[in-house]
């Protein structure tokens, strides 16, 4: 029986830690992160983009969903990114995420440079606020700046605009009287 996670060439496999067990992020990011690993490995795709973070922020984190106006443009968005996995997202196998907007980040285990790139920005965030680590609205503001990652695609697509989004995340933070990025 051939096994389901597919295995890595040895110049593949990365060197150090995995994202999700980054001190800097908080738990529930952590949990987002390794779910997108998940998706990635059955999806079949070589590394984690910023369409597998926003599908795991969505299914993880409260305070993200809470950023969408209603259940409506959150099931839109789910319908979109489990869309990529029969066909819509076919497109972006084999292909690696960078938008060449940003300074190449070191590769990040797993991640794609615009998605490693995006978790850099999130903790860098957080250590800005303070000695709290970085949450999902931290990620979801970081994936959304960049207008070529695949989640501002998938956003597009559901009709939400990644502005809108950014409005939104300060919105929230206010709301729960916590500091914003």
């Amino acid at each position: 029986m051939q096994p389901r996670i597919p295995r890595q060439q040895s110049g593949e496999q990365a060197v150090g830690p995995r994202p999700d067990n980054d001190a800097r992020l908080s738990d529930e990011l952590a949990a987002v992160v390794s779910g997108a690993r998940r998706r990635a490995v059955r999806d079949g795709d070589r590394q984690i983009d910023t369409a597998h973070l926003l599908h795991s922020l969505l299914e993880y984190d409260p305070e993200v969903r809470d950023v969408f106006d209603d259940g409506a443009e959150i099931a839109r968005l789910l319908g979109y990114l489990v869309q990529r996995s029969i066909g819509y997202g076919l497109r972006w196998q084999g292909s690696v995420e960078d938008s060449g907007a940003v300074p190449v980040v070191t590769e990040t285990e797993g991640l794609s440079p615009l998605a490693a790139g995006a978790m850099e920005y999130a903790c860098e965030c957080a250590a800005a606020r303070g000695p709290e680590p970085a949450r999902g609205v931290d990620l979801l503001a970081a994936i959304v700046m960049d207008p070529q990652a695949r989640a501002v695609e998938v956003l597009d697509r559901a009709g939400i605009e990644a502005s809108a989004v950014l409005t939104r995340i300060e919105s929230v933070l206010a709301r729960s009287g916590r500091p914003g990025r």
